[in-house]
Formats: structure tokens, sequence, C-alpha cells
């Protein structure tokens, strides 16, 4: 199978089911945004830094793509081929952010990005993930969104955010609070 079929040329993309659409539709936008993240979240993995928590990571990359493929079906088609989406994943999220959190001195400020390499990164994450959030938001607006995406994605924020507290705290970097004038 050729990785090419050039029938995007002309600016448009087809989703599952057939139809046809303009590459800088919402929907596009949305999934290539969970795509963007994957990505980000594969630098993360990569950085070898959270090996213990390598398997939430990694079962996180797998949910994106559950999501992104429902974010790419076309709507209102039935499509049964696609994976189910997992109406459990927000709840594990946030029993891991409790558990993160357990061993984080609370927060009383807003805090910087940035400390070790992998706790940036992970900061990189929620910010992609928040913009993700946002454009699927947008498209709920106007076409329906499969339930369970945005809960998933706005826990999965406040997930990169504690993980990348949590990486800084084990490599014995305290948060850069952020002072205003």
């Amino acid at each position: 199978m050729k990785i090419y079929t050039k029938t995007g040329d002309a600016g448009q993309t087809a989703l599952f089911g057939g139809a046809r659409i303009p590459k800088h539709h919402i929907r596009i936008e949305s999934y290539g945004t969970l795509d963007e993240l994957n990505s980000a979240l594969g630098m993360l993995r990569s950085l070898g830094s959270a090996a213990d928590l390598d398997v939430q990571l990694e079962s996180i990359q797998h949910q994106l793509f559950v999501l992104g493929s429902h974010l790419a079906a076309e709507p209102g088609k039935e499509h049964a081929y696609l994976p189910p989406i997992d109406m459990e994943a927000t709840a594990r999220l946030e029993a891991q952010i409790d558990g993160m959190e357990e061993a984080l001195p609370p927060l009383k400020n807003f805090i910087l990005p940035g400390g070790h390499p992998s706790a940036a990164q992970a900061h990189v994450c929620r910010c992609i993930c928040r913009r993700a959030e946002r454009l699927v938001c947008q498209l709920n607006e106007n076409e329906s969104v499969p339930e369970g995406i945005l809960p998933y994605l706005n826990r999965l924020s406040d997930y990169f955010f504690v993980l990348a507290r949590s990486l800084n705290q084990r490599q014995g970097i305290p948060d850069v609070e952020w002072r205003s004038r």
C-alpha cells in the first residue's frame, strides 16, 4: 500500500464513511490536534524519566487514537468497525491524578512551565490537550461529538499538569511560582 493517494491534493480529505470535507474543517482540526498531542506524548515517553508511568502514558496514547477515530468518522452514520470509547478512562485519569497529588505539596499559586525536560514536555502535552479540547468544543456546537470525549480531554489536561509537577518533584526540582510585578 502506498502512503500517498493524491486524493487530497485539492485540499479535501475523506472521513470514515466516505464524505469529503475541506482539510481546514473544524473536525479535521480536532482530530489532527489529537494526533499532534499523541506525538507530543510520544516525545514525553521517549525521554524515559517516567518509566514507572509508561503503561499509563501508552494507554493514553491508545485512547487518543480511539477518540481521533471517532472524530474522523462521518457524523450520523453507523460505524460498527470503530473501537468503542472507553467510558471508564476519565475515572482512571482522576484516580491517577489523585494518586500523584497525594505526594505533591499543595498548590497555592500559578506555576511556570519548565523544570526537567520531561516535566516541560508534559506541559507541552497539557497545552496541546487544552487546544484539542477547545476545538472539540467548537465542533460540538455544530455537530454531535460522541459522549465521553470532552470530559476525557478536560481531565487529561489536568493529568498532564499534575504529571509535570510530579516529574519535577521526582528530579528534586521545585515548582517555580509565577509572580506578577
